[in-house]
């Protein structure tokens, strides 16, 4: 396998869009209250990311069976490199109290569709 450089330049020279973020699979190591407790806090250091762009998507993950929660969140951000992002989910406080760790990995987006669709005048937003 090439290294993560070298298959980005590929990618790019093959035409796709070779956007590189950073995901976050963050597991809970706490008990459920502990973790609706510093879910306020949380929640305002997602918004602040928003705010400044860092923050791509991010929300929970079922179990493997589809039907329940278990704590565990998908989280991806925009940043300038892997130790700019693993800054991010270091401050995150769910991962600074110790409530969850995390894996962080590379990813380049190169294929796929995003339909947004937005009405002005109906105040209306669809993302699919």
């Amino acid at each position: 396998m090439p290294s993560w450089d070298e298959y980005k330049s590929m990618a790019r020279a093959r035409g796709v869009l070779a956007l590189e973020l950073f995901v976050v699979e963050s597991t809970p190591r706490a008990s459920p209250e502990e973790l609706r407790e510093a879910l306020p806090d949380h929640l305002t250091y997602q918004e602040g990311l928003e705010a400044a762009g860092d923050l791509v998507f991010a929300g929970p993950l079922s179990d493997d069976s589809g039907e329940m929660m278990e704590g565990t969140s998908l989280i991806v951000y925009r940043a300038e490199g892997l130790a700019a992002a693993r800054a991010l989910a270091e401050a995150d406080p769910m991962h600074a109290r110790a409530l969850k760790t995390f894996r962080i990995r590379r990813w380049l987006v190169n294929e796929g569709n995003l339909n947004l669709q937005v009405r002005l005048s109906q105040q209306s937003i669809v993302f699919e």
